[in-house]
């Protein structure tokens, strides 16, 4: 059970996920590209030379521009990625905040330090990481006083 159990946790990495996704939306934009392509430029580009197609969609001097091949490649698009989004990314960001993973999620909020103008450090930090100068407290973060009036 443990090969299973190691197997599982391989696939659920974040890393692993978002390669997979980012794959997945690569392929099928390049069936939107290629649509695109195919259907339209390559009959403009062979009016202006003057060859010759057949099909339905607009002609240009003989030359069919095949807008609904490119449309039906566009609903394709959009169709697939919502299946990948709701199919994938929504059960894996479920599963990995039970974990207390936030993924896909906006980054924490972070500061810079004064002396070295290095960015990305967490607000709780009071060193600074590359430099190791102190970092002046963040005020923001303290609660302020009510208003007497």
């Amino acid at each position: 059970m443990s090969v299973f159990r190691g197997f599982k946790n391989f696939l659920m990495q974040g890393d692993l996920v978002v390669v997979a996704v980012g794959l997945v939306i690569a392929l099928a934009f390049s069936t939107l590209v290629k649509a695109f392509t195919d259907d339209v430029i390559t009959p403009l580009v062979n009016a202006a030379g003057g060859g010759g197609t057949t099909g339905l969609g607009v002609r240009v001097r003989g030359q069919l521009v095949d807008f609904g091949a490119f449309v039906s490649a566009v609903v394709y698009f959009v169709v697939f990625m919502a299946v990948v989004y709701f199919a994938i990314v929504v059960p894996y960001r479920a599963y990995q905040r039970r974990r207390g993973v936030a993924v896909f999620s906006d980054p924490p909020p972070t500061k810079a330090c004064p002396a070295c103008l290095s960015a990305g450090l967490p607000l709780g930090a009071t060193k600074c990481r590359y430099c190791g100068s102190e970092l002046p407290a963040d005020e923001s973060r303290e609660l302020a006083a009510p208003d007497p009036a």
